[in-house]
């Protein structure tokens, strides 16, 4: 890892700077495209990105431990999951039932 010690002065200004880019690339983007429509096939692909980029940190933070691949109690947990989402539950159903199975899962293992 580096050896990087920042201040937290400099912790600070890295923050606003960053999170002024940030905002600076959104600004940009309604500036360059302006009154323009986007064609309606951008417009449905653009709509699917944000389902597939939780689902791919989900799968990743469920499925890895550090640098290696891990089959554990967060596997049942989704799963029991995906289960109860196929079954149209409640989102509140599907929170409670993932984490009793993953800790009961944690518990007997």
């Amino acid at each position: 890892m580096s050896d990087i010690a920042l201040t937290s002065g400099q912790l600070w200004v890295l923050i606003i700077v960053l999170s002024s880019v940030a905002y600076g690339l959104k600004v940009l983007g309604f500036v360059v495209v302006g009154n323009r429509t986007m064609p309606p096939v951008l417009g449905r692909c653009l709509a699917l990105i944000p389902a597939s980029l939780l689902a791919a940190l989900v799968a990743k933070d469920t499925f890895t431990s550090a640098q290696h691949l891990v089959l554990d109690a967060r596997a049942v947990g989704l799963a029991v999951a995906i289960i109860a989402v196929w079954r149209k539950a409640p989102f509140i159903v599907v929170v409670v039932a993932a984490m009793a199975a993953t800790a009961l899962v944690r518990a007997f293992a």
